[in-house]
This record gives C-alpha cells, structure tokens and sequence, in this order.
C-alpha cells in the first residue's frame, strides 16, 4: 500500500463522502459549494444561510445533518480503500485529484467521485488515469449477432495493440465482447475500462466474475456509484456519459433502436466527440440503431483502420476488415452462396441446387471450421474469419 493510491486522511474521506451521499445534492450543487467554500470539509462548517447563496433552503437543511446510515458507509470505504495488494489497488478520485481524467472534468455533469479498482501501476501515477486523445468506446447490444460480438472483438483487439485504450461498460454482449478483444491483445500499452452502474465491489451480470477479476487485473474498473450499490436500472443510461466522456470517440457495433447504446452514442456527441457506427444486414433489428446514427452522421467504419484514419493516425498495419470483404476466387461457393446476412437452409436448398442434406453436412464441416454460425430459427451467418 502506497500513500499514492489512498492519500486520504480520514476526515477529509469524510467530508467528500458526506457531500456525495448527502440526499438531493447532486454533482452540479456539489461543484457549486466546492467552488464557493474552497474544500468538503469547509462546506460542514457553513451555516445554513451561507450554504444557500449556492443551494436552495432544502438542500441546505439536508447538509447540516450526516446522511442515513453515514458512519457505516465511511467505514466501508475507508477499509475497501487499504485493502490494496502487490498488483490491485483501490482508489477514490475526486475533482481535485490529478488523477481525475481531464476529458471527463470538461463534460457537462462531471462525477464528483470515482471509485477506481484496478492493476496498482495505473492508480500511483500523478496524472489522469486515462489517456483520452488514445481512447475508444467500444458499445453495442447485449444480444448481438455472432458476427456483431466477433467484430467487436477484432476491432478492440487490432485498436489495443496500436496503443489504444478501450473503454466499455462491462455488460453482456458487445461490451464484453470488446473488452476479451483489448486484454489478448498482448502488445496493449493501455488499460482496457469498464464504467460500471453499479458499486465497483459489485459485479453484475454475475457471469462476469472472471472478466471482472481479468479487467481488475490488467486494467480499470470504475463506478461513480457509492460501494455496495446494487444494479438500478435508472444507473446504467446515467454511467453511460462516462463511458463516452473518457473517450475520444465512441464505436456503436450493433444496436437496437431502442438500446443504450444510442444514449453513449447521443451523449459523445453532445461532448463533442466522434461517433462511429458499422454497418449491418438491413433484415436485422440489431443494425438498425448503426444505420439511424448513420443517418443522423456518425461515421460509416467496416475497418479499425477506418477510425485511425479519421483521426490521421496512420499506423503500419491495416486490419483486415471484420465486416464482409468482397469474396476471392477460390471462396467455398456455399459461402458465396450464403452471402452476408443470415439465412435459412431453404433458401440455400433455392440458391444452390443442392440438396437439403448435402448442404447440411458443408454446413456443419464450415461451422466446425469456424466460418458458419448457427443461429435460432434454422439460419445460418457466415463469419468474419470466411
């Protein structure tokens, strides 16, 4: 344990943790009294007059009384905060702190606190813990096509070892995705983060207790949310301005048109920075959300190249683009027969001749080979690698 990653004392902890929980004082009075008295501390000794030149009578009655169940909450991170160890550790960043991403203070609600758990050579630095300018958000539907999970994964694989840091949000599907793709990438020089929406010692979904523990290892997990907090279906779209504040642009893969990630997607551009969206089948509901920001003009990417080309990053090598190239000579002519969207067995009994059974068994040697996904309902898709 280092005085680099705790640096509290306790009656400081305190006093940021009595203005974060104090009930209806939210981020933008907090900065308000911060700006106003100087510190956390110096707001408690204010009188309830001097406290409403910056809130209102309310909120000012509710500062001069310790939150429900305080001193258990204190305890709690106080403890959670030294139970570092040689490679993890745990941080509680504030405003003030130089650790505070700079990309996230210029937004237009900046977390008062981060709760930061994650490999201890990130957390004892004495600059933001995120290099934004080198940073992706990387998002997209909790039930994604095979191919849409797949993309995710090769594009924050090749982004992670160009040297970029991949921020997600640590939810099934192309979070998750995405997030597996930037920790095998074995050149990566930046964390992989996820913002969670819940308290950082809370893991949710449950079937994330090994990329949780990978994530804390080898990167970041971080939570504006107080320890304990359970999943509240009101903190995920709130956390996701987070998700696009650490970040120089924000990659929707597949998206519904009712999903969170057009809410990333909405807030990144409402911050000022680059939307990217690839496209998919005009038959899937999981594409629909890339095409309406398409439309709206994010930017069209069937490349991680794609990106860094925008940014005038050019590096020296090019991915392979994960979205369907156009098929070479000696393509398997059932996957030229299958095209890019999924399909039904019917239709390839129609567009090929064949028979049904004759193309059962190329289909089970190409999925066995890696190139075919078998989907619900009888349909089959073809794979980034084919």
């Amino acid at each position: 344990m280092t005085a680099d990653i705790t640096h509290w004392e306790r009656a400081d902890l305190e006093a940021w943790l009595r203005l974060s929980l104090t009930p209806s004082v939210g981020n933008a009075a907090a900065r308000r009294l911060l700006a106003r008295f100087g510190s956390a501390a110096a707001i408690f000794t204010e009188s309830v007059a001097e406290l409403q030149t910056c809130v209102s009578l309310a909120q000012a009655a509710q500062l001069r009384h310790p939150p429900k169940n305080f001193s258990a909450a204190c305890e709690t991170t106080w403890q959670w905060l030294h139970a570092n160890s040689p490679d993890l550790g745990h941080a509680l960043i504030t405003l003030g702190d130089p650790r505070y991403p700079d990309s996230l203070l210029h937004t237009a609600d900046p977390p008062l606190m981060l709760y930061v758990m994650g490999a201890r050579h990130w957390l004892e630095r004495h600059t933001p813990i995120v290099d934004w300018q080198h940073s992706l958000a990387i998002v997209g539907s909790r039930n994604p096509t095979p191919q849409g999970a797949d993309n995710a994964y090769q594009f924050a694989h090749h982004l992670a070892g160009q040297g970029w840091c991949i921020v997600s949000g640590m939810a099934l599907g192309i979070d998750a995705a995405a997030h597996a793709g930037a920790m095998a990438a074995s050149s990566a020089s930046l964390p992989t983060i996820a913002v969670v929406g819940t308290g950082v010692d809370r893991i949710y979904p449950r079937q994330h207790k090994q990329l949780a523990h990978q994530l804390a290892h080898c990167g970041l997990i971080i939570s504006e949310f107080p320890l304990g907090t359970p999943p509240i279906a009101s903190n995920f779209p709130k956390r996701n301005r987070i998700i696009s504040g650490l970040s120089r642009g924000t990659l929707v893969v597949e998206a519904a048109l009712a999903s969170g990630s057009l809410i990333t997607a909405r807030t990144a551009s409402e911050q000022g920075r680059e939307v990217f969206a690839i496209p998919g089948s005009i038959h899937s509901p999981q594409a629909r959300g890339c095409h309406a920001l398409i439309q709206q003009g994010a930017k069209l990417v069937e490349r991680a190249q794609d990106i860094l080309d925008e940014w005038g990053d050019h590096t020296p090598q090019a991915m392979v683009s994960t979205v369907a190239a156009t098929p070479t000579s000696n393509e398997h002519p059932l996957l030229t027969a299958m095209g890019y969207d999924p399909v039904h067995l019917d239709t390839l009994v129609a567009r090929t001749g064949w028979s049904a059974a004759d193309l059962q068994a190329q289909l089970l040697e190409l999925e066995l080979e890696g190139s075919v996904h078998r989907l619900a309902g009888g349909l089959f898709q073809r794979t980034g690698q084919a």
